[in-house]
């Protein structure tokens, strides 16, 4: 047992998340403040000790301008509690950003995901807790211990209490993500269908054609991320078309940028189902097919089993009542 405290930082990216960590470890949020100066710098006051404490510092990406803002904090605030002398600190990053570039896929292209680890590491941290990465081998781009957490369990304990899932198809919306859909396809002991893309620029698919059987069924679109929306709102119309009763997408990362809340309030999905990894809640307001996972206690149960040495890999399977 761990014989220092937890203490939990955040900056300005998501504090309604940190709030609910906190709240589940029975804890309050360390006192400080996160600012920006006239010119645009920013800068950190913490007005408690973190000498010898166990540091979580919980930092999302706010989509839009701010994302760039909340990396700078989040790497601000690593290397003011590493000067203070905290004994470990742990970036608990819910969507790792920039983990689409994560290999050379042209001339020229930035490893960005690569260059955010060595970031994270010089700036002091010790462990990263993230979830849903879009491509786990960015694990390997670290030197320290990195817990990518699953939001299946959560999703899982979802579709079984909000719909007839006996009466349902699991989807895949492209090929990179089967293993996901068929993972989540055995718990349930569901059929699986996938839609194969063919992408004529970055964020635009061209065409879509559907591999599988979902005449009559609820069609569950999963995926990892959403962000422009498109290839989600052309899933649904391939499904639709080919005689799905119901269209609903689950995605972990709700990023919702650009005109995707206007694209899903005029689709065919009934629903978009996403986890608060990502803040949305003023887009929920103007999007009524808009629900939200809570992976709160999920984030603070491998926070509190991370200072305590017990294992992680409980919540690869299970989802905190």
């Amino acid at each position: 047992m761990a014989t220092n405290s937890i203490k939990l930082l955040t900056g300005n990216s998501h504090p309604e998340l940190a709030k609910k960590v906190a709240e589940r470890l029975g804890i309050d949020l360390l006192d400080m403040s996160v600012f920006k100066y006239s010119n645009q710098e920013t800068s950190v006051i913490m007005r408690e000790s973190v000498r010898d404490e166990d540091v979580f510092i919980l930092q999302s990406t706010k989509p839009g301008e701010e994302l760039n803002d909340g990396l700078m904090e989040l790497l601000i605030i690593i290397k003011a509690c590493k000067t203070a002398s905290a004994r470990r600190i742990t970036a608990v990053m819910p969507n790792y950003p920039y983990a689409r570039q994560d290999k050379k896929d042209k001339s020229r292209a930035p490893i960005s995901a690569k260059l955010l680890a060595n970031m994270l590491q010089k700036a002091g941290c010790n462990h990263i807790i993230t979830m849903d990465l879009h491509a786990s081998q960015i694990q390997g781009f670290f030197d320290v211990p990195v817990d990518n957490l699953y939001a299946e369990p959560s999703t899982l304990r979802y579709i079984r209490e909000n719909f007839d899932y006996r009466n349902a198809v699991i989807v895949s919306p492209d090929a990179g993500g089967a293993k996901r859909a068929t993972a989540l396809a055995d718990r349930l002991d569901l059929n699986f269908a996938l839609i194969h893309k063919e992408r004529a620029r970055p964020n635009e698919v061209s065409r879509m054609t559907l591999v599988g059987d979902v005449a009559g069924k609820i069609a569950i679109l999963v995926d990892d991320m959403a962000d422009t929306c498109g290839t989600l709102v052309k899933a649904a119309d391939v499904l639709i078309a080919s005689g799905a009763k119901e269209v609903v997408a689950i995605v972990t990362h709700g990023i919702l940028s650009g005109s995707a809340c206007e694209k899903i309030n005029s689709s065919k999905l009934s629903k978009v189902v996403v986890t608060n990894t990502v803040p949305h809640e003023e887009k929920k307001k103007g999007c009524a097919k808009l629900e939200t996972i809570d992976i709160a206690p999920t984030l603070a149960e491998a926070c509190r089993r991370t200072h305590n040495g017990e294992s992680v890999s409980f919540l690869f399977s299970h989802a905190p009542v």
